[in-house]
């Protein structure tokens, strides 16, 4: 079946056959009328390349340096919760997928499988991602949690201070926590690969998956109500307690969902060592602008003080190049692994993986660049700039 996936969008759609619509839904959809999700495909197709000729591209090379270390991707795994609903042991899958790659995965807050197990068997290197709790001692606990588990890279997410609209979950009865329904049940049996593949395989080995990065007291299966006051993800999050979190936190801290340039501006002043410019793939504010148009004016404010990684709506290796040659040192990606492993598990995965390298190496060598470190935004414009001069920013 991979074979024939000749790009992500056939990864799409044979993840959509084979998973139940609610959860398809879940990981593809956006937020409330889902024109973000358009806004975000425009975004990157209104950006055009201006390529070099009669350079020597016979040795191409897509490795990047960020955070100190050289990697052969200019990739990460973005921090996905659905990962353990698409595959059994979804993120363990995914993690292996990135070790082979030699990327960093992120391990979701909402992860079904305990950062001690991803850490254990996938055995690449690991980034936390933390969404702060109401209960503000909890998520310092795990913080903790993660450093004692040789994790040094945490990853906070900001830009989801409220519940996102997104009421074809409420339709489809896959609400988080999901609720039983007579329509999600009918949906579940019509797709009996992944009843007995996923669902079956979890209430044998552990029961209903649970969020295993949920305090042991409030720890509770995905179906079902649970005390979340505690828990709740706080919606009175400031500058000071990025500055509280920066001083208990001893590895890299990395700030995700900016989108101003003077957000980005205080929080390198507050410490942070790395900004992911991103819009949460359009799951969250419907009208917020693209990550593409946001990126050079983050890039300028932040100055090569801190590093600047980018996401939402990548399904092109092109799309990685484009946020590259804007400013970004690297690219986050959280869909397309999630399509792939939705088909196959870690292979899956890395056949995504491949695809955008693929995809990479080919418009490196058309853009007449050997290394990434050469792309710039004398590369690229805006198509409706009738002069084609290069990208000038916002």
């Amino acid at each position: 079946m991979l074979s024939t996936a000749l790009n992500i969008e056939d990864v799409r759609k044979q993840a959509r056959r084979r998973l139940p619509r609610g959860i398809f839904d879940y990981i593809d959809r956006g937020a409330e009328d889902e024109v973000g999700l358009a806004r975000l495909r425009r975004g990157f197709d209104d950006l055009v390349f201006h390529p070099r000729v009669l350079v020597d591209v016979s040795r191409r090379d897509l490795s990047t340096r960020l955070f100190g270390r050289e990697r052969p991707l200019p990739l990460v795994i973005a921090p996905t919760a659905a990962a353990g609903l698409v595959w059994h042991q979804g993120e363990i899958e995914l993690a292996r997928a990135a070790a082979k790659a030699g990327i960093p995965f992120t391990i979701a807050t909402g992860s079904m499988t305990e950062m001690e197990r991803i850490a254990t068997e996938a055995r690449g290197e690991l980034w936390f991602q933390l969404y702060m709790w109401q209960a503000r001692e909890l998520s310092h606990a795990l913080i903790d949690r993660a450093w004692a588990n040789g994790i040094e890279t945490l990853v906070l997410t900001v830009d989801t201070v409220a519940n996102p609209i997104r009421e074809y979950n409420t339709r489809n009865g896959y609400e988080v926590p999901i609720r039983a329904s007579l329509k999600g049940g009918l949906d579940m049996l019509a797709h009996p690969r992944w009843v007995v593949g996923v669902l079956l395989r979890y209430l044998l080995d552990e029961g209903i998956p649970t969020y295993r990065h949920y305090p042991e007291s409030f720890r509770s299966s995905i179906t079902r109500k649970a005390t979340w006051e505690q828990v709740r993800l706080t919606d009175a999050l400031g500058w000071d307690d990025l500055k509280e979190l920066r001083r208990r936190w001893p590895g890299r801290l990395i700030l995700k969902g900016v989108l101003r340039a003077d957000d980005a501006a205080c929080a390198v002043e507050a410490g942070v060592d790395g900004i992911v410019v991103s819009s949460h793939g359009a799951r969250n504010l419907d009208a917020a602008v693209p990550p593409v148009r946001a990126l050079p004016a983050i890039v300028e404010a932040v100055r090569g003080r801190a590093a600047v990684l980018a996401d939402s709506g990548v399904k092109r290796g092109a799309d990685v190049l484009k946020l590259m040659a804007l400013g970004a040192d690297a690219v986050l990606i959280g869909r397309a692994p999630l399509y792939g492993t939705a088909v196959a598990g870690e292979a899956g995965a890395s056949h995504v993986l491949h695809l955008l390298r693929q995809e990479m190496e080919a418009v490196m060598g058309f853009l007449g660049c050997t290394r990434l470190d050469e792309l710039d935004t004398s590369f690229i414009s805006t198509e409706g700039d009738r002069q084609e001069r290069p990208f000038a920013g916002n």
